[in-house]
């Protein structure tokens, strides 16, 4: 059961760039943009350990957390402004003018905030949902000659827990910026914090980010055929089951060298081949896989479970493109190509399981490096299609590479770090672990009585290891 708790409102207002500091411009949407248009919104929450009562972080971690807020949307306004959507089949951009802001509210609860940031146990999903803000809703402005639809594109809440915590909870549309850049402005915004707001250190602190959006080559038009696949403003909408709970499983380093070791193990027995790169993301990525179709195959009734052998199961993850187009890596905007790897349900349950995985998500990723964005016009349709014929589809959301758990806003490194918007059992997320070096913990969304059976299979999965 969700906690049982009381919050108090203490502040709703809006943080906007210091008056003048930017002048009004528009974002044209890319194809890497336009990829995100009907994904559901982004939450993501920081927990930060703060032993005070809630009259010291009002008069004290409040004004500087605000003022460097303000400072550092100067340099990513595009948080402060709106999604613009005229009628088809014009393009879609961000505009920003002189004043635009984004919503900040602060409350105040007295829900457990130890049980919030200990990962090993479940906590209830609405517990979380209840620590980020929506998003107002879109709403109807002139665009020339036209009408159109504009949207926020982010909004923030700060919770505070009494002599315990805060949090900082982060909801954004997809469109405007993909982790890596939502990163450079968290961490940004953090690095100002932390200089107490002094504006002349602004530039020395963080890197600009770069908006050049010529960069993005699309002589094909492909942003007009994703618009025509995607252009649903109502599939903005997300369903998120309210009994479901969430668990931050962690493979840790030792685990994660014994993933390697055996699974190199098994391919070579198997193929009498060298093994492909063992990197820590494939290895991780496949043990969880094979845990989570597993789960699913629990689920099933015995007659369930001798139909349909064959059937295909799909792990999806994205890759940045940013290093291999040879862009700045300060782009701010999407650059993320979805990678698809496909595998059987009988072979991943099998005894070689994670190698089945760890080659089907190895193959994909070597594919990308050889040509990145290959085939992008036809990714929608072709996901479709996969989705359609897929018995069981599972979502990644995240990278340890993003490194989360170094957003410091001067309270230290995040006790806990959570990606909310996982509204359903097919999306899991994945960060580097918040307690050790090169571990790496995931977000996993389960119903409520497949807790014990998700931590029977992950432990052992886990004890298999050693044999």
């Amino acid at each position: 059961m969700a906690q049982h708790c009381f919050i108090k409102f203490l502040e709703a207002s809006h943080v906007s760039p210091p008056p003048g500091s930017v002048p009004t411009t528009s974002l044209p949407l890319t194809f890497l943009d336009t990829l995100w248009i009907s994904c559901c919104h982004i939450q993501r929450l920081f927990f930060y350990k703060f032993p005070y009562p809630t009259s010291h972080f009002l008069h004290n971690a409040l004004p500087n957390l605000k003022t460097s807020l303000s400072l550092t949307l100067q340099h990513f306004f595009p948080f402060a402004g709106n999604l613009k959507l005229p009628p088809l089949p014009q393009r879609p951009y961000i505009y920003y003018a002189d004043g635009d802001s984004l919503p900040f509210v602060v409350i105040e609860s007295t829900a457990d905030f130890k049980h919030l940031i200990t990962g090993n146990r479940p906590r209830h999903a609405q517990d979380l949902e209840d620590l980020v803000p929506n998003l107002p809703p879109p709403s109807m402005s002139s665009d020339g000659d036209n009408i159109c639809k504009q949207q926020p594109l982010m909004a923030i809440q700060v919770t505070v827990f009494p002599n315990a915590g805060i949090s900082i909870g982060i909801t954004f549309c997809h469109v405007a910026a993909d982790g890596r850049a939502f990163g450079h402005f968290t961490k940004s915004w953090a690095s100002i914090c932390r200089s107490l707001g002094d504006s002349t250190s602004v530039r020395n602190i963080i890197s600009p980010p770069n908006y050049s959006r010529d960069l993005i080559q699309d002589p094909r038009g492909i942003w007009t055929i994703f618009l025509k696949e995607l252009y649903d403003w109502e599939t903005l909408e997300r369903m998120t089951p309210t009994d479901n709970v969430r668990i931050t499983p962690v493979i840790n380093k030792s685990h994660v060298e014994m993933l390697k070791t055996w699974i190199a193990r098994k391919y070579v027995e198997e193929t009498e081949k060298e093994p492909p790169r063992l990197s820590t993301f494939v290895v991780t990525t496949a043990f969880m896989w094979v845990c989570l179709v597993k789960l699913k195959q629990s689920n099933k009734t015995p007659d369930q479970r001798l139909r349909n052998d064959d059937a295909i199961c799909v792990f999806t993850f994205l890759a940045d493109c940013r290093y291999r187009l040879r862009l700045p890596t300060n782009y701010f905007g999407n650059c993320l190509e979805p990678c698809v790897a496909t595998a059987k349900r009988s072979e991943l349950i099998g005894e070689n399981g994670m190698v089945v995985a760890a080659k089907a998500i190895g193959r994909e990723i070597l594919e990308f490096e050889k040509e990145p964005l290959r085939g992008a016009a036809t990714w929608i349709s072709s996901g479709k299609e996969v989705l359609r014929k897929c018995e069981h589809y599972i979502t990644l959301a995240g990278s340890p590479k993003l490194r989360v758990y170094e957003t410091d806003f001067g309270w230290g490194r995040p006790a806990k770090s959570e990606v909310v918007h996982l509204g359903s059992q097919g999306s899991i997320a994945i960060a580097e672990s918040s307690d050790e070096e090169s571990g790496v913990e995931f977000g996993v969304p389960l119903a409520p009585d497949e807790f014990d059976k998700f931590n029977a299979i992950f432990e052992q999965g886990l004890l298999n290891l050693c044999k």
